[in-house]
């Protein structure tokens, strides 16, 4: 194995445990930037160590010792603390932590640890975008470049908007924990809005060579699981869980084996997770039970459609498409309208539904949007205008960032060319 692939597979772990270790850092440190600062250490010394020793059995374990011992160094030479006893209690906390990771599985006990770092970065002192842009990078430990492409924003910008959260963060003195009942509101729906976007980064990965990162799919998944714990009623909770479960249990009929993508149309079904359905369906159900229904509820409903339908032409469009239409009265955005539109193009015409398509990019909004040239494209291809699709197809490749999509859309590029 080369150094250079040796690094990016040790890079590769570092930040699968990231948003874990990181977590539990803060819950001793109580510094956003210390905690980062000496988990960077820890990855720098990873990439020293681990090509000659391999990577750790436990690699959370690893980094959190050597963080620790980053930050005790740090203690001791820094005027954190105005007195020995401060300095001695913070290096105890940090050392307990370690008999903590010295387990198989220590995703259990980071759980909680999680939760209040969400909720610290999701503080109403912050603002939304603030919000989101410190959750991706602190929780789900997405580099600053591909927080700006899920976000369509400029990097400086987010990295700007991270620092001035950090600092924040610290100059407000914001407690780190899980708040109290009467304070869950005010947080929920920026809470529920990362879980769902760490998800979605993981269902589809802003780049790299595979379609998907199925670390920060349960990883987001077992956070929302840990949420719905703690907040039982509360159905937009179980909503979002089930929500994540049905995209996650179709994950794998997503790709060959060859790594080349497979539209939901091909996918071979038996290849779906029925067990995560019907934990999600359960889910889903005891949610619309509660009569408060929000969008992912919603989503979540589309996704059981598709979960329940025997194949693609058997899926009921016509229920997908009012539950779309519902859905926008709830969120109006473009890319709802946008999946409307798809819904409707099966449930009716595809004539048709390119009018409203037209109509959409009109306005601008998702000028920059991968999905809507790929969508344009295959409702020009069922309307029998190949030049036009075409042209949609070179667009949505200019804008693809993720190697197996760019691929599938080169192929079906070529395909159109021939014809």
């Amino acid at each position: 194995m080369s150094a250079d692939l040796t690094h990016t597979h040790i890079e590769d772990v570092v930040r699968d445990s990231w948003g874990r270790v990181l977590a539990i850092l803060m819950s001793h440190l109580r510094d956003m930037e210390l905690a980062e600062d000496v988990l960077q250490d820890a990855l720098i010394a990873a990439l020293a160590s681990w090509p000659r020793s391999g990577v750790p059995h436990v690699p959370e374990a690893w980094l959190l010792t050597t963080a620790k011992r980053k930050a005790i160094d740090r203690l001791r030479h820094s005027q954190m603390h105005n007195s020995k006893a401060a300095e001695i209690e913070m290096m105890a906390k940090i050392n307990h932590q370690d008999q903590e990771l010295e387990k198989d599985s220590p995703f259990a006990e980071f759980k909680n640890e999680q939760l209040s770092l969400i909720f610290t970065c999701c503080h109403p002192a912050l603002s939304q975008a603030a919000r989101i842009a410190l959750t991706l990078k602190a929780v789900g430990g997405l580099a600053t470049n591909e927080i700006a492409r899920c976000l369509m924003l400029e990097e400086t910008t987010v990295a700007q908007r991270i620092v001035r959260a950090k600092r924040k963060i610290k100059a407000a003195n914001i407690p780190y924990r899980v708040p109290a009942r009467e304070q869950w509101r005010e947080r929920l729906q920026s809470v529920l809005w990362v879980i769902y976007f760490i998800f979605n980064e993981g269902y589809t990965a802003t780049k790299g060579p595979q379609l998907s990162r199925a670390d920060l799919c349960l990883q987001a998944i077992q956070l929302g699981s840990a949420l719905n714990h703690l907040i039982r009623d509360e159905p937009e909770v179980a909503g979002l869980c089930a929500l994540m479960l049905l995209h996650n249990a179709r994950r794998d009929a997503r790709c060959t084996q060859d790594n080349d993508l497979v539209q939901l149309k091909d996918q071979d079904r038996t290849l779906w997770n029925k067990k995560s359905i019907e934990q999600a369906t359960q889910l889903l159900i005891g949610a619309l039970t509660k009569g408060a229904l929000g969008p992912y509820q919603l989503q979540a409903a589309i996704s059981a459609v598709h979960a329940n339908a025997s194949d693609f032409a058997n899926t009921d469009w016509v229920e997908i498409t009012a539950l779309y239409d519902r859905l926008y009265q709830l969120t109006p955005t473009p890319v709802v309208r946008l999946n409307a539109i798809v819904a409707m193009s099966y449930a009716s015409d595809a004539a048709l539904a390119l009018l409203a398509l037209n109509v959409l990019e009109s306005a601008g909004e998702l000028s920059e949007y991968q999905y809507l040239y790929v969508v344009k494209a295959d409702l020009l291809e069922r309307t029998t205008q190949n030049e036009a699709a075409k042209a949609s197809l070179t667009r949505a490749i200019q804008l693809a960032s993720n190697n197996v999509e760019r691929t599938f859309l080169e192929k079906k590029l070529l395909q159109l060319s021939n014809k």
